[in-house]
């Protein structure tokens, strides 16, 4: 399989230009390289970054674009040099297929902050090709950036925590908040944020779920084990929670004013921001000076996070909560996801899809 003489192809589902409108596309892949992983996948989760990408809105886009990078998959072929992973393995791939390997970041063992990363897709891999993402048929990729995944854990189950998932356990390991009773808060509700209030659940935290309405009050405090639930606009409770909070991973991926949560975190409390915000977000500098607290970011997490997490979620048995759906509804699903209209993931079954339609 992938002998010289012959071009490996698969088809996947790519945006043309900026309508961000998802169909059939076959291109090449490359052969399987030493340190590589030929990838047949299985399903792909779909994420707000995806959409993002496929419309242009950061104006970085270059089409044909695959996108996904929530990608399950199964081991075809490994390379000479693999040593991770064998024919049959189930793995992962998240956002990055591609680091220098000679910075400090990558000498640190967080390649998600290397200034030459390689994005999963909507880039250019070493060979000069654009690299494509997981809404298609198969993916070859260096053996550094494959996870397996824990056995027992199903595909679907396992494809929203290779983003979702893992961008809220780095923030938390990162900053050293794993100890059990933190006081920490979730603002937005969506993919990455149900996956925060479960993974900070699990690491025994005190969790509030922040949201513009009550919508989802039942939701979070029911079914996802939040402690309790805050209305942005009810002044009274807000008020009442100033200064309680060690923490709040701020997941909302669109303009939102900052200081209304600043005064809900303690003296050295963090808000971390994790949404794609394109517009610049504004507070006034005594709401932080007057408390010693931190604006920050984080992405992603490395591949050392991502095995960790999936072990975590493995031994607390975390799992997400996810609509699966074929290949062909996929353009409504991101309709529906940019809407907010889903609970919590959209995975699709790439597998089970007919690809070429």
């Amino acid at each position: 399989m992938g002998s010289l003489e012959v071009e490996r192809i698969t088809t996947g589902w790519a945006a043309r230009d900026p309508s961000g409108v998802l169909s059939p596309y076959t291109y090449t892949l490359r052969n399987t390289g030493p340190e590589d992983v030929f990838i047949k996948v299985i399903c792909c989760g779909v994420c707000h970054t995806d959409i993002h990408q496929v419309k242009n809105d950061l104006g970085m886009s270059k089409y044909p674009m695959v996108p996904g990078h929530e990608v399950v998959g199964e081991v075809v072929e490994v390379g000479s040099d693999v040593t991770k992973f064998r024919k049959g393995d189930c793995v992962g791939v998240g956002a990055l297929v591609g680091c220098c390997r000679s910075c400090r970041p990558c000498k640190a063992d967080i390649e998600q902050y290397c200034n030459k990363k390689i994005w999963s897709y909507n880039d250019v891999y070493t060979d000069g090709k654009p690299t494509q993402g997981g809404f298609a048929g198969a993916m070859v990729v260096d053996q550094k950036f494959v996870v397996k995944i824990p056995d027992g854990m199903s595909a679907e189950q396992a494809a929203p925590l290779l983003c979702a998932a893992v961008t809220v356990y780095s923030p938390l390991n990162h900053f050293g908040l794993k100890q059990s009773g933190l006081r920490g808060a979730i603002l937005g509700l969506g993919g990455v944020g149900h996956m925060g209030v479960k993974i900070a659940k699990a690491m025994g935290h005190h969790i509030t779920v922040i949201s513009s309405s009550n919508k989802k009050r039942e939701e979070a405090i029911e079914h996802l084990g939040a402690d309790d639930y805050l209305v942005s606009s009810d002044a009274t409770r807000m008020q009442e929670a100033a200064d309680s909070l060690d923490y709040i991973i701020d997941t909302v991926p669109v303009f939102h004013p900052l200081e209304p949560y600043l005064s809900l975190l303690k003296v050295d409390g963090k808000l971390i921001l994790m949404g794609v915000i394109n517009t610049p977000l504004q507070f006034v500098t005594p709401m932080v000076m007057l408390g010693r607290k931190t604006i920050t970011g984080s992405f992603v997490g490395s591949m050392k996070e991502t095995e960790e997490m999936l072990e975590f979620c493995k031994e607390k048995n975390l799992t997400s909560m996810i609509e699966v759906v074929k290949m062909d509804y996929v353009n409504t699903a991101l309709e529906r996801l940019e809407k907010n209209d889903v609970r919590y993931r959209f995975v699709v079954d790439v597998a089970g899809s007919k690809l070429e339609q």
